[in-house]
């Protein structure tokens, strides 16, 4: 069985492939994802025709009811041709390129609604899939979680694995944002065509918005709409930790001023 050559491969892997060669692989990077390829086969999930999962788009169309003689326009869900992406014409997403879709969705209603990051008062189209085949998809999940952890040294083979297929499962599951360049797609839009190429139907990620997974479909025809609701967003929440050592300006800790700068402006008068 293939080894990573370090634990920080999928970092390397990532910054080549962003930074330096990005359609003519380094050695290195091949050999990245040949390994990533072999080790995939543990993480192969058999996933059953017939499996229901959702997906959410921002908007909504309009329909017209009738009330006493008169007509009114309200909300509705989407229509079944837009709850899917159009083939050829895909924006950048976070496993596919531009211009070659594949279908996201999400193992819950919540998770697939919080993944387009809706604002109060917006409306969200969500629609039910069924799978309409057996899959098999790669599980990118298995050692989600796992923390930040930084090796001194080269850890074993297996600490090696683990860590990269974190590193991996992090950058699928990172939220995609508007200001985010081709280049940040690029590492995981690479390992979705190795694992296309390898015969897999998709992947499942875990999401970092909900409680579910996603799961992204190579094959649009993969799974289809079986109904669809609208929903509006009521409610956002945030929670925060800090992550990071903080830094002090210097010229506001010296002499006098030290004791207010220390205490906060919340004990200032």
């Amino acid at each position: 069985m293939p080894e990573f050559a370090s634990w920080q491969s999928y970092r390397t892997f990532a910054w080549s492939v962003k930074r330096k060669a990005r359609y003519v692989f380094e050695d290195h990077v091949d050999e990245f994802l040949g390994t990533v390829v072999a080790t995939s086969e543990g993480r192969k999930r058999s996933f059953p025709s017939g499996r229901v999962l959702w997906r959410a788009q921002h908007g909504h169309d309009f329909e017209t009811i009738r009330q006493d003689e008169h007509e009114f326009e309200v909300p509705a869900p989407f229509s079944s041709d837009r709850m899917k992406p159009l083939p050829y014409s895909a924006r950048e997403g976070r496993v596919n390129p531009k211009g070659l879709p594949c279908l996201y969705l999400a193992t819950d209603k919540e998770t697939a609604m919080a993944e387009v990051r809706p604002w109060l008062g917006s409306y969200i189209s969500v629609g039910q899939f069924k799978t309409l085949k057996d899959l098999v998809l790669v599980d990118c999940s298995v050692d989600h979680g796992r923390g930040f952890t930084i090796f001194f040294e080269e850890p074993t083979p297996d600490q090696r694995e683990k860590a990269v297929w974190g590193d991996i499962d992090e950058a699928f599951s990172e939220p995609v944002t508007s200001g985010d360049s081709t280049a940040d797609y690029a590492p995981t839009q690479i390992l979705g065509e190795s694992f296309r190429r390898q015969g897999f139907d998709g992947i499942a990620y875990k999401s970092l918005l909900g409680a579910g997974f996603n799961v992204a479909l190579f094959d649009l025809k993969a799974a289809d709409l079986i109904n669809c609701f609208l929903y509006e967003a009521k409610k956002v929440a945030f929670e925060f930790s800090e992550t990071g050592n903080p830094y002090f300006v210097k010229k506001y800790y010296e002499s006098k001023g030290r004791n207010d700068a220390q205490q906060g402006p919340e004990h200032r008068r």
